[in-house]
This record gives structure tokens, C-alpha cells and sequence, in this order.
């Protein structure tokens, strides 16, 4: 979960990470950023992210953005 929280701050480092729990919904992340936190995720912990995974669900929160990565390893 560090893992993931590090790659968040990046990405956008003025954000509470461990407490958003809309990052999609609330327009946190756009786009771009999706992409680019999709790369840095494949290439951290060898997961291939498919389109099926590319829900708002997966990516709303740290904690389902790790969920997501545990399914994938």
C-alpha cells in the first residue's frame, strides 16, 4: 500500500491520499493522470492492467487502487 501511496503522491502531491475516497468521482485524477499512474503501477509491481480493470471503482481510492493490484499479482 506504501508502494501505491508513493506513486499517488507523485503524481499529484498535494492530495490526502490515505483519506480521498473519490479520486475519480471528485475529478481528482484526470485522464492523464490515470495513464500515467496505470504505467508507473505495471512497471512497479509487474501487473498487467487490462481495459475491463479501467472502472472508476478501481481507482477512486488508495485502498482499491491496492485492492486492484493484489487481484493482479
Amino acid at each position: 500500500m506504501d508502494e501505491v501511496l508513493s506513486i499517488l503522491s507523485e503524481i499529484k502531491p498535494d492530495v490526502d491520499f490515505t483519506a480521498e475516497t473519490g479520486l475519480i468521482d471528485n475529478t481528482i485524477l484526470d485522464s492523464f493522470d490515470i495513464v500515467q499512474l496505470v504505467q508507473e503501477l505495471k512497471d512497479k509491481f509487474d501487473i498487467e492492467i487490462s481495459p475491463a480493470e479501467l472502472i472508476p471503482e478501481n481507482f477512486n481510492s488508495a485502498e482499491a487502487i491496492w485492492k486492484m493490484v493484489q487481484s493482479l499479482q
